[in-house]
């Protein structure tokens, strides 16, 4: 491969920051870094300057067509692409692009999901530029980030309430922060850096299962006689053929300014890792969506297909995204890192506090955040957090905490009496314990890591609950702190209360285990959300809705579609997945196994015919174990049938999905169970799809 030049090649295709300051005149760029920075309202004589600028730039680098990139609640993005072309009175044609086309667009809203927010026939939707998400260009197109609404204001997208969430706990972090002297810091932001997993696979392997082509997992598979046990895929050294997919993926990513950093090998056979530099968090969806896209179009490339389902391999680890999540301010200053004063220290510890209080109160929405059809395969198996929600802080911060609680010295690195303002707090590094994998809500040194997401996640949805629940904390906090006579020692008060109150979320232990399960719901009171059916529904309790139209991140109408398109999107996944296995049991899978036992049927005619004494105990064994998984199979692809035959006359989407969870996930569990058996004793020539074995070590 031919030598890059990072540094040239990184942002190529981007309009960002470097672009405006060079081409657009210092008022322009200095009111767009206004609208960019601080949330000040765009210019509309701002926005016809930068589509100028933005339109000669595009043609520079080849563009043709410009879109307005979305994501609306299908859980990938969307783009209507119109040429620059205008006709001329003389049959030619000029390259425009105004301010107007760049502010806003107007695709068709009715073929998106919508909750019942609008009829089919209410089919204007409006797309509207995100400033604070660089313009880029893919495939010779200008693809403009954009929030997506309906013709009456509300969000039909991922984008508006993240971007809503992100303004709230600014406000309330700067209500903060004002209150301990912090009169610079201007504005406040949370950032991510999302670890995202995947695995590669052989297109050709891909193609022969219908499985993984309707549903991305697959339906039926024996486990292997290797698979991850010996821990030596975890780190390993790449294969070349995966080499080469990640220089080309990273080359791709780099010229969109996607910071990609860390590359490796996972834990299952044929499963890998990317992790960016950390963005800010509405810029880190946007990068995250990108790169969901791009690794799936750069595998075709070398013949690979890129799997992001949470599970497409049954007995092998399945795929997460850990969401890496911190809040810092314009200064500089990362609110979630110790620091060397006192009164850093307490300011620190409030900020924790607010974590640790957002966990708790609204675990639901954490939980529920992270719920997909998909993502339920995965968390609680041995690579994946539980569903239950808790936090892990590390012995030393649990060590300070209790010793505030108690009012007690702490008896690490100095003995100080926790008095918040008075007494100086110890100093304490970052990374004094070990990382807890088991931990759904881990924290890490100046960051808390979000380990539940699945891997084909959009990260909005937990950013949107995360930054929504800490403002609240902070919200809480700032009502109380403002109007207190003794701001230390209302601190202090505040602090050991938080503490007290809520540590029950606090876990350091192992959340694999069953004893914990029993302990965080019947001692602890936490919330065991095991399904998509069990979780969905909690974002409409009094609470959560209280709390998220407060701070107009939604109006309950929106989340009343949210609900109901999540549900909707639960129920037609698995529907569709049920489908898919019974058209392969009944086109596949007894076709094949018949196929098999006609011809040992056959064999043990033909050596009786030669011998009357041979016993031909395989064969005849092998007919009989066949024969009886063979009606097994056709007695449970029937349930199959039956139990999702029902599901046509349910309208409530709530009623369909614990039906789905109680009767037809069960029963395409048994079918599975029959089938893979059946694998293990009909003949490799005569099975119809690619086994584990050779799908998980062809590449």
């Amino acid at each position: 491969m031919e030598k890059v030049n990072v540094p040239e090649l990184f942002g190529s295709l981007v309009f960002d920051d470097r672009q405006m300051r060079a081409r657009l005149s210092e008022e322009v760029y200095s009111s767009l870094k206004k609208t960019i920075d601080e949330n000040v309202r765009l210019d509309e004589k701002v926005a016809e300057a930068v589509a100028v600028e933005m339109k000669k730039w595009a043609l520079e680098n080849g563009a043709t067509h410009f879109t307005h990139w979305f994501q609306p609640l299908t859980g990938v993005t969307a783009e209507k692409h119109d040429s620059f072309i205008e006709p001329t009175g003389d049959g030619g044609v000029l390259m425009e692009f105004s301010g107007k086309e760049l502010i806003k667009g107007e695709p068709d809203a009715s073929s998106f999901p919508s909750g019942g927010l609008r009829a089919t026939f209410e089919a204007r939707g409006y797309t509207a530029w995100d400033p604070t998400s660089y313009a880029f260009i893919k495939d010779h197109t200008l693809c403009i980030p954009t929030a997506f609404c309906s013709y009456s204001g509300e969000a039909l997208d991922k984008k508006t309430p993240l971007l809503r969430s992100m303004q709230a706990i600014n406000r309330e972090a700067l209500r903060v922060l004002k209150l301990f002297g912090n009169e610079d810091v201007k504005h406040v932001a949370t950032s991510v850096g999302p670890e995202q997993e995947y695995f590669l696979i052989d297109q050709k392997m891909f193609d022969k299962r219908p499985d993984l082509i309707y549903t991305g997992r697959t339906l039926f598979g024996a486990r292997p006689p290797k698979g991850q046990e010996m821990d030596d895929h975890y780190f390993g050294v790449i294969k070349p053929r995966v080499t080469a997919y990640m220089e080309d993926l990273n080359q791709e990513l780099w010229k969109l300014g996607i910071l990609a950093k860390t590359e490796h090998n996972e834990v299952a056979p044929a499963q890998h890792e990317l992790a960016p530099i950390y963005s800010t968090t509405n810029i880190a969806t946007d990068h995250n969506q990108l790169t969901m896209e791009i690794m799936q179009k750069v595998a075709k490339r070398h013949g690979l297909v890129c799997l992001l389902h949470e599970k497409p391999f049954a007995g092998v680890n399945g795929s997460g995204k850990h969401n890496n999540w911190s809040i810092s301010t314009d200064t500089g200053v990362n609110l979630l890192s110790p620091g060397d004063t006192p009164y850093e220290n307490a300011q620190f510890l409030l900020f924790l506090c607010a974590v640790i209080q957002a966990v708790d109160d609204y675990q639901d929405l954490l939980r529920l955040s992270v719920a997909t059809a998909g993502n339920d395969h995965r968390l609680g198996a041995n690579e994946a957090p539980p569903a239950i929600i808790s936090v892990f802080l590390g012995e030393e911060l649990s060590g300070i905490l209790d010793a505030i609680k108690n009012d007690a010295p702490y008896e690490g690195v100095e003995k100080v009496t926790m008095k918040l303002g008075v007494h100086a707090l110890p100093r304490f590094s970052r990374d004094t314990t070990d990382r807890n994998r088991t931990s759904p809500f881990a924290f890490t040194g100046n960051k808390f890591e979000f380990r539940s997401l699945g891997s084909s996640n959009s990260i909005a949805c937990a950013n949107i609950m995360l930054n929504a629940a800490v403002a609240e904390s902070l919200h809480q906090y700032a009502d109380e702190l403002e109007g207190a006579a003794d701001f230390q020692a209302a601190l202090h008060n505040l602090i050991k209360r938080v503490i007290t109150e809520h540590q029950r979320i606090l876990f350091d232990g192992n959340g694999y285990g069953d004893d914990w399960v029993k302990e965080a719901t019947e001692v602890r009171g936490l919330l065991n959300l095991k399904t998509t059916p069990d979780a969905m529904p909690k974002l409409l309790d009094e609470k959560n809705v209280k709390m998220l139209t407060a701070h107009k991140i939604f109006t309950e109408a929106e989340l009343k579609s949210r609900c109901e398109i999540m549900l909707e999107n639960y129920n037609k996944t698995v529907n569709i997945e049920g489908l898919t296995m019974v058209d392969m049991v009944r086109k596949d899978y007894l076709p094949a196994i018949e196929e098999y036992l006609y011809t040992l049927s056959r064999a043990v005619e033909s050596i009786k015919n030669i011998s009357a004494t041979v016993k031909c105990k395989y064969e005849i064994s092998t007919i009989e174990k066949l024969t009886d998984l063979t009606d097994n199979i056709l007695d449970a692809v029937t349930d199959l049938e039956e139990a999702l035959a029902k599901l046509k006359d349910m309208d409530d989407v709530i009623e369909t999905s614990e039906a789905i969870r109680d009767e037809v996930l069960p029963r395409m569990s048994t079918l599975r169970g029959y089938v893979d058996a059946a694998e293990m004793l009909t003949s490799g020539k005569y099975w119809p799809v690619p086994s584990y074995g050779k799908i998980l070590m062809s590449v």
